[in-house]
């Protein structure tokens, strides 16, 4: 099968391009909205990793802004964090944030939207049934880069870290997905058809 690159598509199967400052402060508003959807936070008392909205945000942000916008908005995210920012989950900020056991979901949230905006572009896939998969696909990176990341920080073995760090959430994350899908396919379509 016979590769074709993005910019061989048909003008209309291409979502139309905002200019650069337009795109960074999507960037901007996409880490606002993480931020705003961390602090929905459900805690379970048999894992340190809380249920959060974060994941529907970066998955949004991921297939509407594209691989370097969506990437950029979850390193914004992450960096002001970082830098004392308390907007992480529980309105915590800080290194020992990205360095404690959560630290590997907010490092896969950056592969994921990457991941995400490369691969919708690349493939096309602008329909609910595309849009899920990539979605599907997000999810099981931000859950590998959390799982391992929680077994590094805890030193638990493959058996705990799937219990604390996938399991409690793959539900909920296959709701998000579904849901992130449904408001990509259709941005992306009307977008497409501008």
């Amino acid at each position: 099968m016979a590769r074709v690159s993005v910019r061989e598509l048909p003008r209309a199967a291409q979502p139309r391009a905002f200019s650069v400052p337009m795109m960074v402060f999507l960037a901007v508003c996409g880490a606002a909205l993480t931020a705003l959807l961390a602090q929905i936070r459900l805690p379970l008392p048999f894992t340190p990793v809380p249920v959060t909205g974060q994941v529907l945000a970066v998955l949004v942000c991921g297939a509407l802004l594209g691989s370097g916008y969506g990437l950029l908005s979850q390193v914004i995210y992450v960096s002001l964090g970082v830098a004392g920012v308390p907007w992480f989950a529980g309105f915590t900020a800080g290194g020992a944030v990205l360095l404690g056991v959560t630290g590997g979901y907010l490092v896969g949230f950056m592969v994921a939207a990457f991941f995400l905006g490369a691969f919708t572009r690349l493939l096309g896939a602008y329909s609910l049934r595309g849009q899920i998969a990539l979605m599907l696909g997000a999810v099981v990176i931000i859950h590998l880069l959390g799982m391992q990341w929680l077994m590094a920080v805890t030193g638990c073995g493959l058996t705990r870290g799937l219990f604390m760090g996938v399991a409690p959430f793959v539900a909920v994350d296959l709701f998000k997905a579904v849901l992130a899908a449904l408001i990509t396919s259709a941005l992306l379509r009307t977008n497409s058809e501008n």
